[in-house]
């Protein structure tokens, strides 16, 4: 249901510009985790994470009217664009105060998703986010691609390289996390 029946009223031009933002915000709720996601692997404080979601959810909303159900799903177009934002938020970010991202434990708390069984999965599931968290911006993408269950073909075509670059990059990202853990 990741297109919904809705995107052909916005493609179509019919229903005008209430029922376009009705199709976006049904669209943007359905797949909020998406962006939570990145924003909590991307900022390590709270109010970064807030204004990156609402930068994610600003350009996500002035990319819509292009936004194509016939060529790509809206999770995997949402995907590419939050990433590109989150990246270039980073980037400037970084240039203005030359300091790498440090690993921020409630950050990492905060993440959604984190139904560990038992402490040793709590400890297990901090040093992974840890982990990919001192990754470059690049292979943070790919490992939360990955980790989101997205398949190679999907991480290729929101990251913009071949499914073959996927398969080789996430082989040596999980011995890298693996020697590092070990």
């Amino acid at each position: 249901m990741d297109t919904m029946s809705a995107p052909s009223a916005m493609t179509s031009g019919t229903g005008g510009p209430h029922a376009r933002q009705a199709v976006f915000t049904a669209m943007l709720e359905q797949h909020r985790g998406i962006v939570l996601k990145i924003a909590y692997s991307y900022c390590r404080d709270t109010d970064d994470q807030r204004d990156l979601v609402q930068d994610i959810s600003m350009q996500l909303w002035r990319a819509y009217p292009a936004f194509d159900p016939e060529r790509s799903r809206f999770s995997t177009w949402m995907y590419a664009i939050a990433l590109n934002v989150a990246i270039s938020q980073l980037r400037s970010s970084s240039r203005r105060r030359r300091q790498h991202l440090r690993v921020d434990d409630a950050a990492i708390a905060a993440v959604p998703d984190q139904a560990a069984a038992s402490p040793e999965d709590t400890l297990a599931l901090h040093t992974l986010h840890a982990l990919i968290r001192r990754l470059d911006p690049l292979n943070r993408a790919l490992m939360l691609l990955y980790l989101d269950d997205r398949s190679h073909r999907d991480i290729a075509e929101i990251l913009g390289i071949t499914p073959g670059n996927v398969a080789t990059k996430i082989g040596r990202l999980k011995q890298r996390i693996r020697e590092q853990i070990a």
